[in-house]
């Protein structure tokens, strides 16, 4: 077992997470390699190194998360081998969780819940991103793929099988590159599995203005996954009736809402007879049931987009038309109240619905800024749901 930790200065959180792992037994004797990605101080860093037993291996100059940690993976002999930020403080016992798993020769990576780290430096942000944080995968184990609820995961925490990974992350990438990394795999045939029962905790920025820098550049992310993943980088996936339905329903007026009545029933119907099979009963009520649940979802992921990765579009139809204004803000209230009520608990409403409006602001300039910058829109475009 092996743990590599790609990080550029940092001297304290080296130290506190080289800690946190002589202390837990399951971690207290593997090696450790510091790759040091060109930091400016590189005798402190390798001071804090050398206190928590680490090997340090140096690049002279910045090449990157991804190099750094490839630089890491290449060093490392054994086949289990851990990636942690030096942002990150493992819970005791995360380690048992995750290496069970590679007992599956088919599964490449594993990776534990991200959560907040208690910190004594607590930002207006701090809550909502406690509660909300992009790293922070969920409750709910399972498979991870594109196009599914778990689509990705971050690397600040990876269990992986050396040999799965070849030549490991793709240098090229500065952003996103965790998630291009689970993308080939999965496309190569390999499992890659979340597990939350292990945990990690991880340093969340106390800043606003850090925090949202930070989410800008997750945004610039999507244009070059984009490019070598195609739709599975579209931010929103619906299918064509439900959009149509939707749209038509906007529009409108009686006229509007006849034809969105009809594009459903004419999709109910086609439903109904795909689901009834040669001599069966034609089961339109499921059908019924199934489309409008299948609305209702697409509704809610069209109205995130227009506040998240389309805020410029909406913000652009909202100058010129009251309708639109109006329809975006009340797109905007019943979106920040739906994401804040299964955190009522942990954030006020009010913050939660201001830091949801500006994390969403953030990102989508950056998706908007990277899509420019390669002069390609496919980061920006819709997708259809995979046919089954």
């Amino acid at each position: 077992m092996t743990v590599v930790v790609p990080v550029r200065d940092r001297a304290p959180g080296v130290a506190r997470l080289l800690s946190a792992l002589r202390a837990d037994p399951d971690t207290a004797g593997v090696r450790v390699l510091v790759v040091d990605d060109g930091s400016a101080d590189a005798p402190a860093l390798a001071a804090a190194a050398a206190a928590g037993g680490a090997e340090v291996l140096r690049h002279d100059r910045s090449r990157g998360p991804a190099a750094a940690r490839d630089t890491g993976l290449l060093a490392a002999t054994t086949e289990a081998v851990a990636f942690l930020d030096s942002d990150c403080v493992p819970r005791p016992g995360w380690l048992g969780v995750l290496l069970p798993y590679l007992a599956d020769p088919r599964l490449a990576v594993v990776a534990p819940r991200i959560t907040a780290l208690p910190t004594a430096h607590a930002g207006w942000v701090t809550p909502y991103e406690t509660a909300v944080s992009a790293l922070d995968m969920g409750s709910r184990p399972g498979p991870v793929a594109p196009l599914t609820g778990l689509s990705y995961l971050p690397s600040a925490a990876l269990l992986v099988r050396r040999t799965a990974l070849g030549e490991g992350f793709d240098t090229g990438m500065r952003v996103a590159e965790d998630v291009d990394l689970v993308w080939r795999l999965a496309g190569a045939g390999w499992r890659v599995r979340y597990e939350p029962a292990a945990r990690v905790d991880h340093e969340h920025p106390s800043s606003t203005v850090a925090w949202l820098r930070r989410r800008a550049v997750y945004g610039t992310g999507a244009a070059p996954l984009a490019a070598r993943h195609g739709r599975a980088v579209a931010p929103v996936v619906v299918s064509p009736w439900s959009a149509a339905a939707l749209l038509l329903a906007l529009a409108g007026g009686w006229p509007g809402r006849a034809l969105a009545a009809a594009v459903l029933g004419d999709a109910t119907i086609r439903l109904a007879h795909r689901l009834a099979g040669p001599g069966r009963r034609v089961p339109y009520g499921l059908a019924a049931a199934l489309v409008l649940r299948g609305t209702a979802a697409a509704g809610r992921t069209l109205a995130r987009s227009a506040t998240r990765h389309h805020w410029p579009l909406t913000a652009g139809a909202a100058l010129v038309s009251g309708r639109a204004r109006r329809v975006a803000l009340a797109v905007a209230g019943a979106d920040a109240v739906l994401g804040w009520w299964p955190h009522r608990s942990a954030v006020g409403p009010l913050r939660f619905a201001v830091a949801r409006r500006l994390e969403d602001l953030a990102y989508g300039a950056g998706l908007w800024a990277g899509a420019v910058r390669r002069r390609d829109p496919s980061a920006l475009l819709p997708t259809s749901p995979p046919r089954v």
